[in-house]
């Protein structure tokens, strides 16, 4: 199981404007600042395996959620 602070903090990283929600663009910005591009489709695609309500979004329950998968 994973730890849950930690989990926070990683969110964080990706939560850009801190809204509480990781957009698809938010995440390949943080990816990219992490040295590891990643094409508007392919993050869009990670960001949907995620969302579990199809709002287009990832909280952070959802992200929670698949980490302890």
């Amino acid at each position: 199981m994973a730890d849950i602070e930690n989990a926070r903090t990683t969110f964080g990283k990706f939560d850009v404007n801190g809204d509480g929600f990781v957009t698809a663009d938010e995440f390949r910005s943080a990816m990219a600042a992490m040295g590891d591009p990643f094409a508007g489709p392919v993050a869009e695609a990670v960001i949907a395996a995620k969302d579990s309500n199809g709002d287009g979004l990832l909280s952070f329950d959802e992200f929670w959620d698949s980490l302890n998968k």
